[in-house]
């Protein structure tokens, strides 16, 4: 008897019926934004706070990649004093929740930082600055950046302890110091590694921006609340938040995956 082949479907190949089901569901609730007055009002007052949660994840992403790559860069040095000061901040940081380490920024760092500022203003004759000309937003996007960058650190860690010892070697051999064995070598090679891991934090940042609200920064999370405080739409009001964030972040997502195929392609 001749068995029955079957065809053995991978997940890659599964037809994304989820994301049909997220457009449907995306569908329904753009039409009665365009068709119920009370979506609608919930849209233009929400939608008002969407450049603020772009500009947010924009900045604190830029910065904690920035520092992130300098912990990388620290952890793997030949100084000890380097490596641990480095492994302190980023285990640190890790084991605190997001939420936390944005209220110690804006409430514990920020008024002892102008307490050691007006300690060296005042003596020298300078006018004092007071904690409140610190702006909310500032403090929110610092906290967002001292919290990701120890997980960037992690990821450029990883990226750069992936690149074949063999290569280092073999600059050395052809006298490039470790700035341009760094810049030549190294980085290239690791980015490839790194970029997937770094666009998934992107794309957790997105949505851990919605914290500054706990601070009063006008994002979409912060004009939702006040505006289903004061309407008592709580249902409409969420939806609406719930499908901004899903646009940004699914969009980012699918968008990260054809970048990965794209590549993925090209260096085969």
């Amino acid at each position: 008897m001749f068995s029955k082949k079957t065809k053995v479907t991978t997940p890659n190949q599964d037809f994304p019926y989820w994301l049909l089901a997220a457009c449907l569901i995306a569908a329904f609730l753009l039409f009665q934004i365009a068709t119920d007055d009370i979506y609608s009002k919930v849209m233009a007052t929400v939608s008002r706070g969407i450049w603020i949660t772009i500009f947010v994840t924009l900045t604190a992403f830029a910065l904690a990649s920035a520092l992130g790559l300098l912990l990388a860069v620290a952890s793997l040095s030949q100084s000890i004093v380097l490596r641990q000061l480095a492994r302190f901040y980023i285990e640190i940081v890790r084991g605190l929740p997001v939420i936390v380490l944005l209220l110690y920024i804006a409430f514990v760092a920020t008024p002892l930082i102008v307490m050691g500022l007006n300690a060296i203003l005042e003596p020298l004759g300078l006018e004092a600055i007071r904690t409140r000309d610190f702006p909310l937003l500032w403090r929110a996007i610092t906290a967002l950046m001292i919290a990701y960058s120890a997980f960037i650190a992690e990821v450029f860690r990883a990226g750069i302890q992936s690149v074949d010892g063999g290569q280092i070697e073999a600059a050395k051999a052809l006298g490039l110091n470790r700035w341009l064995r760094f810049r030549l070598i190294v980085f290239p090679q690791a980015l490839k590694i790194i970029l997937p891991p770094l666009g998934n934090d992107f794309v957790a940042m997105v949505k851990d921006s919605s914290l500054v609200s706990v601070l009063g920064v006008t994002d979409i999370t912060q004009l939702g609340k006040v505006y289903a405080a004061g309407s008592f739409r709580y249902l409409e009001t969420y939806n609406v938040v719930a499908l901004i964030y899903l646009i940004m972040t699914i969009t980012l997502s699918l968008a990260l995956r054809k970048f990965e195929r794209t590549r993925d392609v090209r260096t085969q």
